[in-house]
């Protein structure tokens, strides 16, 4: 079918559905809750609506748009900590990094991406890597690195041998552990909901953060579940590249031609399944579909939708 062809297709649903279906009105239907929007997003009308959840439905449809996009994402070049095995940290590129982040300003240059913008964290590993990258920046606290608390800038064995307990806890439920005075991938959902609702709102961006950052993000346009999120692969010295489709995510991984260290770590064979963990914490299974119902560290219910 030929763009002409889709287009008169897709009138004339319109038209069905002018023929079968009524407007909602505010004299006929005054005591209902609804919601119109006109033309993708130009007029939004908001019709007696309460409580939380309506409210985050609102904020949520009234950000998301159908205007082609990109969406690049990458972690820092390659770092001094990644070369000792230390997590957390606010450490520099390596020499690796540095020409990462060389290799990855002169792949931005050649796509031309029209309106690019460029987002980092606050820590130093992203700001150096997008150095020289030729676009507009901004600086997002939310895009920081999870915190490790008492863990910061220690190795796995490190934390295996001083605090074997707090290792085991994290292996069985990764998603849900939340280090001593840090924080956990729950946590790290939570925290990203203000930077999602923005990705939303925006045309083509560059999110330059941290493998932990980035999993929740690759969750959140892949429909993933709380039980995969903690272990998606999101290699160093790699570019991936998310175009939103219709009912879906389009996914591509462009691996840079600049070797680095492997910081993934499998899960765990032993690991029980995060669906017996929910059904034990909040009282039933975790929802399928659009979006991960999350128990949120103040005991309230909180919703990380999915646009696909």
């Amino acid at each position: 079918m030929n763009m002409e062809e889709a287009l008169s297709d897709f009138r004339l649903r319109i038209e069905h559905y002018q023929e079968r279906y009524e407007p909602l009105s505010e004299e006929l239907e005054k005591d209902l809750s609804y919601m119109k929007i006109y033309n993708t997003g130009e007029k939004v009308v908001v019709h007696k609506h309460e409580g939380h959840i309506q409210s985050r439905i609102v904020y949520y449809l009234m950000n998301i748009h159908i205007t082609p996009r990109t969406i690049y994402l990458t972690r820092h070049g390659e770092s001094e900590h990644n070369l000792q095995g230390l997590i957390g940290g606010d450490s520099n590129l390596s020499e690796r990094g540095r020409r990462y982040a060389q290799a990855l300003a002169k792949y931005i240059d050649e796509q031309q991406i029209e309106g690019l913008r460029v987002w980092t964290s606050w820590l130093k590993r992203t700001i150096q890597t997008v150095a020289d990258v030729n676009a507009p920046q901004e600086r997002w606290k939310a895009l920081n690195e999870i915190d490790a608390g008492i863990c910061e800038e220690m190795t796995y064995e490190d934390i295996q041998q001083r605090f074997p307990e707090e290792f085991k806890a994290r292996d069985q439920n990764k998603f849900a552990y939340r280090y001593p005075r840090g924080e956990s991938y729950e946590d790290l959902v939570v925290r990203l909901e203000p930077v999602m609702m923005e990705l939303e709102r925006q045309g083509n961006v560059l999110v330059v953060s941290h493998q932990a950052v980035l999993r929740c993000v690759l969750a959140y346009f892949l429909d993933k579940s709380a039980d995969e999120l903690p272990y998606l692969k999101v290699p160093l010295h790699t570019i991936i590249k998310l175009t939103p489709v219709a009912y879906g995510c389009k996914v591509e991984h462009i691996m840079l031609p600049i070797t680095a260290v492997d910081t993934h770590r499998a899960k765990p064979e032993n690991e029980p399944d995060l669906d017996d963990s929910f059904d034990s914490t909040v009282g039933g299974s975790p929802p399928n579909g659009k979006q991960i119902l999350l128990n949120g560290s103040n005991g309230e219910c909180r919703f990380f939708p999915n646009n696909s």
